[in-house]
């Protein structure tokens, strides 16, 4: 019997092929071609960290449990027939792909065994749309987008914007039903009751045409009572998909299982792709989720970057902290770690201009001096590195990694 990875070494196009874990399994030379990637650079690694694949309208399509490994774990095929995806010299090429699913007793022989292959073609021939699960895909983190399957939905060009606003409250809401008047105070402050309540029965009423257009049952928006609630079986949504990773590898760093708990906190990282409905900056209704998931998010930092120390990796740890300092420079706690990583790195000179760089930033944006135990710390290594240099001591220890890596990308993660 032929094995998959024999499939994707015998196929004339672009293919590779992934387990249950969306792992890489096989990659042969075309997909290298493509995408720039050699075999032993993309095997083993997951499959939407290599791809990177957007839709057209820029929704991301390659992300942890998406569409495709949804379909790929109940033996169904899953075809995209206009995307982008990024090559490793970061030029974007427009593409398509379909997928073989393998057979579900030849998947259960080890973990690891492949279960599905995928072809990627560039962009320019029609492909055969199978069926794929109908889901609304919600993201909320950073532009607010939607997508439907293989489709971004183009909510920019809805006639009724306050549709889009609805249904960011409704996504607000997680699956609560929200009264009428509610709604209706949000979208209409200044309307009376009864006028209010007629152009809420016109928006919803549009909502759910553009929604079933792209696909979705009518009663995605159900009436309950006076109420309106969105139905959560029938979503997916970014914001919900981070705080369960984030949770799920926290508890796993606290069972010591710190690679696994790494890989889970990198595909949380992966969907936090700006602050929650970063473009409703003023609305009060979304400003304490926003201030919530932001906590979250820092948090998932500080546990990422002890991970990252924990397996000796300290230039990731620093580069982490730098990340998380771009977001709030207020959080010295990261500004510590990072000096602490830089100096058992060797590289004091490195730490000796963050503490400089921060303590400016500090100054010039937020009035304020770095704290004492900031002040401390940087004393009590700048110590450490002078007695060590005296003596001809190296105060970096026996590791392997990318050190560069850590200086001159003080952006925030994206």
């Amino acid at each position: 019997m032929v094995d998959a990875r024999d499939l994707v070494d015998l196929a004339s196009d672009a293919a590779f092929a992934v387990d249950g874990d969306s792992r890489i399994v096989a990659w042969n030379s075309r997909a290298d071609d493509l995408l720039g990637y050699a075999p032993s650079e993309a095997i083993g690694r997951r499959c939407y960290d290599v791809i990177q694949a957007i839709l057209p309208s820029g929704e991301p399509l390659c992300a942890p449990n998406c569409e495709g490994a949804k379909c790929f774990q109940h033996g169904q095929p899953f075809a995209v027939p206009a995307c982008r995806l990024r090559r490793k010299d970061g030029q974007w090429i427009s593409a398509m792909f379909g997928t073989l699913v393998m057979p579900r007793e030849a998947e259960a022989r080890s973990k690891s065994a492949p279960a599905a292959i995928v072809f990627l073609h560039k962009a320019g021939m029609a492909a055969r749309q199978p069926r794929v699960s109908r889901t609304l895909r919600i993201f909320t983190l950073g532009r607010f987008s939607l997508a439907v399957g293989q489709h971004g939905l183009a909510i920019e060009t809805w006639r009724r914007r306050q549709a889009v606003t609805l249904l960011k409250y409704l996504v607000a809401f997680q699956g609560r039903s929200v009264r009428r008047e509610r709604l209706c105070d949000c979208l209409w402050p200044e309307a009376d009751e009864a006028q209010a309540w007629g152009r809420l029965k016109v928006t919803v009423s549009f909502l759910r045409r553009q929604l079933r257009a792209a696909g979705m049952p009518k009663d995605i928006v159900e009436t309950v009572d006076k109420s309106y609630v969105l139905r959560r079986d029938l979503v997916w949504v970014d914001a919900v998909e981070f705080e369960k990773l984030v949770s799920e590898a926290a508890a796993t760093a606290r069972e010591g299982r710190t690679e696994e708990a790494l890989l889970l906190f990198e595909d949380a990282q992966r969907l936090y792709r700006g602050d929650y409905l970063e473009e409703d900056l003023y609305a009060d209704w979304c400003a304490e989720e926003r201030q919530r998931l932001r906590e979250i998010y820092l948090e998932m930092l500080a546990g990422m970057a002890d991970c990252y120390a924990a397996c000796g990796r300290l230039a990731e740890a620093a580069q982490v902290c730098h990340t998380a300092l771009c977001c709030d420079p207020c959080r010295e706690s990261f500004l510590r770690s990072v000096l602490r990583h830089l100096v058992d790195l060797g590289r004091p000179d490195w730490a000796e201009a963050d503490y400089r760089h921060w303590r400016r930033v500090i100054a010039e944006n937020i009035g304020g001096e770095l704290t004492a135990e900031t002040e401390q710390l940087h004393q009590e290594l700048i110590e450490k590195a002078n007695a060590a240099a005296s003596n001809g001591e190296s105060t970096q220890p026996a590791r392997s990694g990318a050190v560069a890596s850590t200086r001159g990308d003080h952006r925030r993660h994206e």
